[in-house]
């Protein structure tokens, strides 16, 4: 008879551990970042800039996440895990102990912009997905669902607190109390072990994780190498280009709308708390709504799933564009509902997706990669919602225009074959 030996337990308990620390680490730094939409209003009475002044700084943020999730990919493939946390939770520390203090656009850009995105970038999904691939064989989509839930997670607890502490403090010490936090996850990885977290990740790398493919130095028939595809081979397949199309048109169609959503409902006639309560709200739904996804495209094609969630999402846009001309709680009720539960719901399924075709040597800089079409799209829609309200003094535009890149990252999933079939030939 085979006992338990104290040995096994830690083996069983790692990957909850890490997946734990994962989703904790997308939480604080993505909820932070996602909660700028409550500061939009404060910024913008406090300095008089406009709403595409304002909403630029997110833009900026948006660029530099998405050039920082390349950024987080080459570190994590070369360096290793720790050092993605330590530069990024350093510069998280830094960009929200500062922004307080800050009293010219250009600062706004160059701290909470370009080092809080950059930041974010490096604590992000990059390493979370190149993690959770590595340390899960079996439910990995499921993993990764939980994981990237805690973006919903963390806005659900970090907008309604954001506009508590700004009512009671100012924004100015909301950043200051946000600082703070992160020097406390800066001191928690300091102490954690990052050889046995890494070795754990190396282990099952060993044990053919990736696809097995040809060496091309060999040149032996039935010589295999388990390397899988660098960043450079994967630039030039389609499927590359599909899933980065697939992010920046995401995000375009969501930040187009969530940035905004808190400043659209106080001028709807909804008091500043119930409608950050309400945008909170949505970060809730956007947990059980990525976690019923990462299920369900374990068992269904997920090119169906996707279409599914992009259903949602449009159908919560037109809910909330429709509060203008008739002002009904119903409404909004539907467009909580349906755009927190498909806001976040397609990053399960890409990042399965990709660590199943992209398994190998490259993953985590594939991904970053391919994260600059998020990081791009995003400051796009964020940019285009603001610009537009600015020109037109009206939402509707903007509305307009997240859902037509709503259907252009849906068609991603139907028109290119190695997406649609979950296969690279």
């Amino acid at each position: 008879m085979k006992l338990n030996t104290p040995r096994s337990q830690p083996r069983a308990l790692g990957p909850l551990a890490v997946l734990a620390f994962c989703l904790m680490m997308i939480a604080v730094s993505r909820g932070m970042g996602e909660t700028y939409g409550v500061f939009l209003l404060p910024l913008t009475e406090s300095y008089d800039w406009n709403r595409t002044s304002v909403t630029s700084v997110f833009s900026v943020y948006m660029v530099s996440f998405g050039f920082g999730s390349l950024l987080s990919g080459l570190v994590f493939d070369r360096l290793g895990p720790r050092f993605n946390y330590i530069i990024g939770l350093s510069l998280l520390a830094g960009c929200y102990g500062f922004a307080g203090h800050l009293k010219s656009l250009f600062f706004f850009y160059l701290v909470l912009g370009i080092c809080g995105g950059v930041g974010s970038a490096m604590v992000g999904i990059v390493p979370t997905q190149s993690l959770i691939a590595r340390w899960f064989k079996q439910r990995r989509a499921t993993a990764l669902s939980i994981a990237y839930s805690g973006q919903g997670i963390g806005v659900m607890l970090l907008a309604p607190a954001a506009q508590i502490a700004i009512d009671a403090h100012g924004w100015e010490a909301s950043y200051q109390l946000a600082s703070y936090g992160f020097i406390g996850c800066f001191i928690m990885i300091l102490i954690m072990p990052w050889k046995r977290i890494s070795s754990g990740a190396l282990h099952h790398e060993e044990h053919g994780q990736a696809p097995k493919i040809k060496s091309l130095e060999s040149g032996k028939a039935g010589s295999q190498k388990t390397i899988g595809l660098s960043l450079s081979e994967a630039i030039f397949r389609p499927e590359f280009w599909g899933f980065f199309t697939i992010f920046g048109a995401s995000a375009v169609a969501v930040f187009g709308v969530s940035l905004q959503t808190v400043a659209y409902l106080i001028d709807q006639g909804f008091d500043p708390v119930s409608a950050a309560f309400a945008f909170g709200l949505i970060g809730m739904l956007t947990i059980l709504g990525i976690a019923i996804t990462g299920i369900l495209a374990e068992r269904f094609p997920r090119h169906i799933i996707a279409t599914a969630s992009y259903t949602l999402t449009a159908v919560g846009i037109v809910a909330l564009a429709s509060l203008q001309f008739y002002q009904n709680w119903m409404l909004l009720i539907v467009f909580v509902i349906c755009f927190g539960l498909s806001a976040g719901a397609r990053g399960p399924i890409i990042t399965a997706q990709m660590a199943e075709l992209f398994a190998g040597r490259g993953l985590a800089s594939i991904f970053g990669a391919t994260s600059i079409g998020n990081g791009c799209g995003a400051a796009t829609g964020a940019f285009l919602a603001g610009y537009s309200y600015d020109l037109t003094g009206s939402y509707s535009a903007g509305f307009g225009i997240s859902l037509i890149f709503a259907c252009i990252g849906l068609s991603m999933f139907w028109a290119i074959p190695g997406i649609r079939h979950n296969k690279i030939n």
